[in-house]
């Protein structure tokens, strides 16, 4: 029997409560499976329910009704304290704001999880320093974001999402607020992560350029999934 999925969600529904109205529904009875070592591309309109997906994928938010197994563990039941280890020691966020701490120097963004995670302070220097140079930013562990590219921002933000070494890098809109050639640089990172450590990487995209640096393509309409194949069908 092969290994089970990293990712599985079975019959996953999510609703949202409106004060003096009926539900808003978003996701309706999505059932999806991603393997370890996976690049899969999420896309559809706004309001499609790709972004609420992702959520619930990166313990943010917790479906209405169905099943999340993350690495063969039912999230659900979880408490908060629970749901917050599982995502410091098991997934990697990336967002198109970059969410860098202004006033800290790059090393120390980067540090950042492995402080959560207990890590002493000497390590945690030398780890986010490594981090750095594995993202091509060696030179920039004391500078601060507003000294740095939009570029080098994400790139800073990227090591940030290895430093407890996730089994999942979960990308929302990573090359949104980047030029074109600087969101290929972004996406070849991307791509190299997930080729040579073998990262799965679900990236949450409305460009169809940026979708194609995927293997495997889920497009989403009305929050339910109409697509799941090659990323030759995104055009």
């Amino acid at each position: 029997m092969g290994a089970a999925p990293l990712i599985r969600v079975e019959r996953l529904c999510k609703q949202y409560e409106v004060p003096g109205g009926r539900p808003v529904p978003v996701l309706h009875d999505v059932d999806l499976a991603i393997g370890a070592g996976e690049l899969v591309a999420i896309m559809g309109p706004s309001g499609s329910g790709k972004s609420t997906f992702m959520n619930i994928l990166g313990c943010l938010d917790v479906p209405t009704s169905g099943r999340y197994l993350l690495e063969g563990r039912d999230v659900a039941g979880l408490s908060p304290d629970q749901l917050a280890v599982l995502r410091n020691r098991l997934i990697g966020f990336v967002f198109q704001g970059f969410n860098l701490l202004k006033r800290v120097t790059a090393e120390d963004n980067v540090a950042l999880p492995l402080l959560y995670a207990g890590v002493a302070r000497a390590a945690r220097g030398r780890q986010a320093r490594a981090l750095l140079e594995r993202v091509g930013l060696g030179a920039y562990a004391e500078a601060l974001p507003n000294q740095m590219s939009g570029g080098q921002q994400q790139r800073v933000a990227i090591a940030r999402a290895l430093a407890c070494e996730p089994s999942l890098i979960l990308a929302d809109e990573p090359t949104g607020n980047l030029d074109t050639q600087t969101s290929a640089e972004i996406m070849s990172l991307f791509t190299q992560l997930n080729e040579a450590q073998g990262l799965t990487v679900v990236i949450v995209t409305h460009e169809a350029g940026v979708a194609r640096y995927a293997r495997r393509l889920v497009r989403f309409v009305d929050g339910r999934i109409v697509y799941d194949g090659e990323v030759a069908g995104c055009g």
